[in-house]
């Protein structure tokens, strides 16, 4: 960290003192060699030969880190004044594309908006298949410029959009930030349930009313359904350095795989098959893990509808000295079964607000995906 320091001269006061970037100047593509190279194959293998996405993760989560240092790249400095975190995992949506274990997979991304310390990257992931690369999926994460030391927010390099499709890009990052601010504004830590999601609650508890008692407190489950209490997994992680970053923190891609893999395995044994991943998002990294910490995940079903579960996976840590435990990110995945999946019933209003939080998830995902059978996207 001493050597960080010194980088402290490369900051700018102002982003006006920054040259201005295109999105080609942060234009990446990486090759993951899975077809040529069995070792790596290996690291990305699950138990039924298929991909981990956990994995695929971790690798977009190093790849918009990296794109946003190709973006502020400063030519006479030989390591970066800015450290770029990742703020929030906006959005990740599945293609209906078969993911192979034994074909090379190509990842391509640039940053696509600006703010002032912050920075909208846009990425995509291919799969060799017939010699040529198929989409596999699209996804939006919003990383942020802070010191050499990662104290405080630093300035990043403005952006110049060349034509018409570079400008839709750039209207969308906008729109995209007005969208979150907008969600963010209507969460239901802040705002009661709208009209129509009381009314949703209301005809579900009066469901489960036992018919042979006149007592709101008697409840009895409908045909077909689950207690969201009993959908509920919990893992444990001691936060070891094999994970840090170079700040000396958790490295984010590996909370969301570890996330991920508890979520999978949430809607597997909820649904009693074998479930795909659909879209993830509105991860916020809300706090960073310190080397050392324990790592609580805590898993649920919150929302199902046909063949599709909404899982919520909230993370907190507590350190070895201190018992109190601090939330730190908050994970949203919507994945598919192969068969349809019983009802999730909340009995409580703390689970009636995940409920209508996991309904409002699903309902911004981007149109749904038919099921597959060569569709193999697994933890």
């Amino acid at each position: 960290m001493e050597e960080r320091k010194l980088l402290h001269s490369f900051l700018a006061k102002s982003q006006e003192g920054l040259p201005p970037r295109r999105m080609k100047d942060s234009y990446i593509e990486v090759l993951l060699p899975l077809g040529s190279q069995p070792a790596l194959r290996e690291k990305y293998l699950t138990f039924q030969n298929t991909i981990r996405f956990g994995r695929i993760l971790e690798d977009l989560d190093s790849l918009g880190v990296l794109i946003c240092y190709m973006h502020n790249k400063i030519p006479s400095a030989s390591m970066s004044p800015l450290s770029i975190v990742t703020a929030l995992v906006d959005k990740i949506d599945m293609c209906k594309s078969c993911l192979s274990p034994e074909q090379d997979i190509k990842f391509s991304g640039h940053v696509s908006w600006v703010g002032k310390t912050s920075m909208e990257v846009k990425m995509q992931m291919f799969q060799s298949h017939d010699n040529d690369f198929s989409p596999v999926l699209d996804a939006t994460f919003v990383m942020v410029a802070r010191d050499s030391e990662n104290k405080g927010p630093a300035f990043v390099n403005p952006l110049i959009p060349e034509g018409p499709e570079e400008e839709e890009l750039f209207r969308q990052g906008e729109l995209n930030k007005g969208r979150r601010v907008a969600f963010s504004s209507m969460s239901l830590l802040k705002t009661a349930p709208n009209a129509k999601e009381r009314t949703t609650i209301h005809e579900m508890f009066l469901s489960t009313l036992d018919p042979k008692t006149i007592s709101f407190r008697s409840r009895v489950l409908p045909p077909n359904a689950v207690w969201m209490e009993d959908s509920k997994l919990k893992s444990l992680e001691v936060c070891h350095p094999q994970e840090r970053n170079i700040f000396n923190r958790i490295f984010g891609g590996f909370l969301m795989r570890k996330a991920y893999e508890l979520g999978w395995a949430t809607a597997c044994n909820f649904g009693g098959s074998r479930p795909f991943i659909v879209a993830v998002d509105d991860i916020m990294f809300q706090k960073p893990v310190e080397v050392g910490s324990l790592l609580f995940l805590s898993s649920q079903v919150c929302f199902t509808q046909d063949k599709y579960i909404q899982v919520r996976v909230h993370s907190e840590v507590s350190s070895l000295q201190s018992k109190e435990h601090m939330t730190t990110n908050v994970f949203h995945f919507t994945f598919m079964s192969e068969k349809d999946v019983p009802l999730v019933f909340p009995r409580t209003y703390g689970e009636s607000m995940l409920y209508l939080d996991g309904q409002r998830h699903f309902n911004s995902m981007s149109a749904p995906v038919a099921l597959k059978k060569e569709y193999r996207v697994e933890p």
